[in-house]
């Protein structure tokens, strides 16, 4: 797992690369990444998976803010990432996965 923050010079933006690779994820038949930027919304922000097994995606988020998120496999298993920022309780007996730009 890896999270990569690109802060763009011209713009209040961050690209930042979500990505999940590990022999624990070539079975899966899809990965989401779920999570404040997208209101929690489940199917809106799809990792692909590449030939080299890496399932990822990159999101333009503003900078200065704070945002929570959880990667769900398969539809029934969620994770958090162990490169994020920090975690925050989820309110739901879980933890969230917290980055900051």
């Amino acid at each position: 797992m890896s999270i990569e923050k690109k802060f763009l010079k011209a713009k209040p933006v961050s690209k930042v690369k979500f990505s999940l690779s590990g022999d624990q994820y070539n079975a899966a038949s899809s990965i989401l990444l779920v999570g404040d930027f997208n209101h929690w919304q489940v199917g809106e922000t799809p990792l692909k998976k590449a030939k080299t097994g890496v399932w990822s995606v990159t999101l333009d988020l503003p900078t200065g803010n704070i945002y929570q998120f959880r990667y769900l496999i398969d539809g029934t298993s969620w994770e958090n990432d162990p490169e994020a920022d920090r975690y925050t309780p989820s309110g739901l007996g879980s933890e969230n996965s917290v980055i900051e730009l």
